[in-house]
């Protein structure tokens, strides 16, 4: 697991800046819900698992010599929720090759976290503002 806290800050309307170490994405709604200036957070859920998805297969074939020239992922939610990934290999592959290749791209981490039962707790943290009234802090 990565070691890294990812934070997100309120932006414009739905819009929220996402820091991860030294990398600030975006995410937010189309309109007219919001400003439309990123993926919403679910298009960043597909867009993680599709990633890793790439990277773990082309990590599998490298460490093989495999020939495999490209690997691409698209992933969408279809009519039902459900996640739909298309992986499209291209390259001089062997039958077995293709068949582990795809096994792999069913095992990348991101898959496997969606996949079983995860556990969220979430921490409060409530700031409040003193109350003023005509210049003076009430007492709370």
């Amino acid at each position: 697991m990565s070691a890294r806290t990812v934070s997100v800050e309120e932006g414009p309307r739905l819009a929220r800046s996402i820091t991860v170490g030294p990398h600030t994405l975006t995410a937010d709604e189309p309109q007219p819900i919001s400003t439309d200036t990123g993926p919403t957070p679910k298009e960043l859920l597909l867009a993680a698992l599709g990633s890793c998805t790439s990277m773990t297969v082309r990590a599998f074939a490298d460490r093989h010599s495999w020939p495999l020239d490209h690997v691409e992922v698209a992933v969408r939610f279809d009519a039902q929720g459900q996640i739909v990934k298309n992986v499209q290999l291209t390259g001089d592959l062997e039958p077995d090759h293709i068949r582990q290749l795809l096994a792999v791209a069913g095992r990348c981490p991101v898959q496997r976290l969606l996949s079983r039962e995860v556990s969220i707790v979430t921490v409060p943290t409530v700031l409040t503002r003193p109350r003023v009234s005509r210049g003076r802090t009430l007492p709370g």
